[in-house]
């Protein structure tokens, strides 16, 4: 057995290993300033110095996209070319449904059916087996054939009874639109050519020839209805 004396020192050791010194503390003091100028130079480069890169890019290069493809007429915004706008009068060709929700002002905490609402983005969420999901369709499938003159049995295009995932397509399928077609002429007493050649304008080809399929922008469509002949109901009374 050791005496007590040899035990010494062990201890006295092991309280020279825990009692910090001027060495540790300097070791501490350069850890904690490396950190703080790596925060820092992360801060500058991915904070600062690439959101006003890329900013400057996309002026310099795509003004346009860059500031929310505004379409302004006059002096006055109407709209964007990225968001879809609800047109309802017989004269105006017909966007895609929208299944956007908003806040509903009679009851605090509830929503309601707020189509193309750009501040709520987003789809019903019903699947295809939804009761409600084909009760709506089935409901629009019947007024989009009374609107536009078709028969009973007649095929309707899809994007013209359902909505997008995000609820703000501004486009509508090529299809589509030529079965509005001749509602549109009648009802602002132009031919079937006039129009023709403005959907033809109108018309989107495939993103780089390859993705996607032909679309319309129902809104530049409108408006360029609008240039052509203007209709007893303006398109800002025509839309919500």
């Amino acid at each position: 057995m050791k005496s007590s004396s040899s035990l010494f020192p062990s201890v006295s050791a092991a309280v020279d290993m825990a009692t910090p010194t001027a060495s540790n503390s300097s070791s501490w003091g350069q850890l904690v300033g490396s950190s703080v100028r790596a925060a820092v130079v992360v801060m500058l480069v991915t904070g600062i110095a690439y959101p006003l890169l890329t900013t400057g890019v996309a002026q310099a290069l795509f003004p346009q996209a860059a500031n929310g493809s505004l379409i302004v007429r006059d002096g006055q915004i109407l709209g964007s070319a990225l968001i879809g706008q609800q047109f309802e009068a017989a004269s105006y060709f017909h966007s895609r449904p929208s299944a956007t929700l908003g806040p509903d002002p009679a009851q605090q905490g509830a929503s309601m059916a707020s189509p193309y609402n750009a501040a709520a983005s987003g789809a019903s969420n019903q699947g295809s087996t939804h009761q409600d999901l084909a009760e709506t369709v089935a409901r629009r499938v019947t007024q989009y054939r009374m609107d536009n003159g078709m028969a009973a049995g007649a095929a309707v295009p899809v994007d013209a009874v359902t909505a997008s995932a995000s609820g703000l397509d501004p486009h509508i399928s090529v299809a589509n639109a030529a079965l509005q077609l001749p509602r549109v002429a009648r009802e602002r007493g132009l031919t079937h050519e006039q129009v023709q050649q403005l959907l033809s304008q109108s018309t989107e080809q495939r993103t780089l020839y390859l993705l996607g399929e032909p679309r319309v922008n129902v809104l530049q469509l409108n408006l360029a209805l609008d240039a052509l002949h203007q209709p007893a109901v303006s398109a800002g009374a025509a839309k919500e």
